[in-house]
């Protein structure tokens, strides 16, 4: 049995991975299953709740780009997340995305330098080439299923949190 098929077995016998984190409060099962899968847990706190999310990371020119064009295989507690924001590591700058070849609606949280959620862009209208922007300069920039934020309580100014974020 390959690694990953393994881990992710795991994570359902515990409860289908970062849902059931989020709400018994130990973030180091889920944070170590999803490094050695590639993603990291992402968490989100605010008067909503607190939610964690097991993603993936662009943080390369290239992957940033790419994005999660042509995907479909998106879960309910996944996403993409964008670190650094810009890929340079270079101080935080307003971002423009789009939904093009992107057939899943998605919420997109952009993320200020203060790790707090400065613009949700909620449920966006797959395959767009209509720019979404930030609105102000940004640290980094989250992506989740389309109507996520809404469905658990996540607003701006709620606070975001991963492994190596200063």
């Amino acid at each position: 049995m390959k690694p990953a098929v393994a881990i992710g077995l795991i994570l359902l016998a515990a409860g289908g991975g970062g849902a059931w984190y989020a709400t018994h409060g130990d973030d180091a099962p889920v944070a170590a299953a999803a490094a050695r899968q590639g993603a990291i847990p992402v968490t989100i706190k605010g008067p909503g709740g607190r939610h964690v999310f097991t993603v993936e990371r662009a943080a390369t020119e290239t992957e940033q780009a790419q994005g999660l064009m042509f995907r479909t295989d998106l879960t309910p507690d996944g996403g993409m997340l964008f670190w650094p924001y810009p890929p340079d590591g270079s101080a935080p700058r307003e971002a423009s995305f789009w939904m093009r070849n992107t057939p899943t609606s998605l919420d997109i949280l952009f993320i200020r330098a203060d790790g707090t959620i400065a613009r949700i862009a909620d449920s966006t209208t797959p395959m767009s080439d209509v720019p979404i922007p930030s609105g102000e300069p940004v640290a980094a920039v989250l992506e989740l299923v389309g109507g996520r934020s809404a469905e658990l309580g996540i607003a701006e100014g709620d606070r975001v949190s991963w492994p190596g974020r200063r």
